[in-house]
């Protein structure tokens, strides 16, 4: 057992800057009651029997009310967070004396789970095959969002929610810790295929709880199709959304939970997706924030 303090940290890379990206904001009829939302699954429970319809509906009707929840005291607004890109190194002068060279940010995991650093460094790098994608939203395609701003963008959202729910929310909001969320979008070559990736940072317990209740809700409305295994990381789960056989573009998302970040990585592209090739992206994001340490 190693040292709660015990770090491994490594250079950083720094992504070209671009504007910002807001997450979708929470439908505004479905706001919960927060003991509710995070009381809507623990691991001493078991996944339930399939349900009449009726049942079902219900159900749906709970993780709507979680994913408004996280939707509003998460990703409730996008605010740019700028990042120059290091000096370069001067050019050597008559003396030939060595040039300064800019000094590297760390980031990593400690060994109790919780990450340090920006939230940028630890978003997988554009892979080979891939650029920076489409702004979110028109806010932009990298993007660091910190507690302070996304909690004013909550107190806004939160004067359209009735007084007493108001409350809880901001309750239950304090509770999570929350740390901020980085987001970035990659596009590929053939311009066929998208992907979002998102890193949200706030309490363990509770980033554990909401990703244990979506790979319950997921599996068990039968609403959502089942999608890939990601190998060497069972606290992953994919799952793609409803759509016909025939549809031509296909839409797939994936949630797990590394310590203190809730990863999630949806994905939009022509059918059928190449899951073997999502499968390796995420896969690669899930090791960059592999504890104790992540590597670059």
């Amino acid at each position: 057992m190693t040292d709660d303090d015990s770090v491994t940290a490594t250079p950083a890379t720094t992504p070209a800057p671009e504007p910002a990206a807001p997450e979708p904001a929470a439908p505004e009829p479905a706001v919960p009651e927060p003991a509710d939302a995070a009381a809507g699954f623990t691991p001493e429970q078991p996944p339930a029997a399939p349900r009449p319809a009726s049942r079902r509906l219900l159900r749906a009707g709970a993780a709507t009310v979680a994913a408004a929840l996280v939707g509003v005291v998460i990703g409730v607004g996008i605010i740019k967070t700028r990042y120059d890109d290091p000096a370069p190194a001067a050019a050597a002068g008559p003396t030939g004396a060595p040039a300064p060279t800019a000094t590297p940010t760390p980031y990593g995991a400690k060994s109790n789970g919780s990450h340090f650093g920006s939230l940028r460094d630890l978003l997988l790098p554009v892979p080979a095959g891939f650029e920076l994608g489409p702004d979110e939203g028109g806010y932009g395609n990298d993007t660091e969002i910190g507690a302070g701003q996304i909690s004013d963008e909550l107190d806004a959202e939160l004067q359209q929610v009735p007084k007493d729910k108001r409350d809880k929310l901001r309750s239950y909001w304090e509770g999570l810790h929350v740390k901020g969320t980085g987001v970035r979008t990659y596009r590929n070559d053939g311009n066929n295929l998208v992907v979002g990736l998102r890193l949200r940072q706030f309490n363990q317990q509770e980033v554990q709880r909401i990703n244990e209740y979506t790979a319950v809700f997921t599996g068990d409305t039968g609403i959502f199709r089942s999608g890939p295994q990601i190998p060497g990381h069972p606290e992953a789960h994919c799952y793609l959304m409803p759509a016909p056989p025939s549809a031509p573009i296909d839409y797939l998302e994936c949630s797990a939970a590394e310590g203190d970040l809730l990863v999630v990585m949806s994905v939009e592209g022509v059918a059928p997706l190449p899951k073997d090739k999502i499968v390796g992206l995420f896969t690669l994001q899930l090791d960059r924030l592999a504890s104790p340490g992540a590597s670059a």
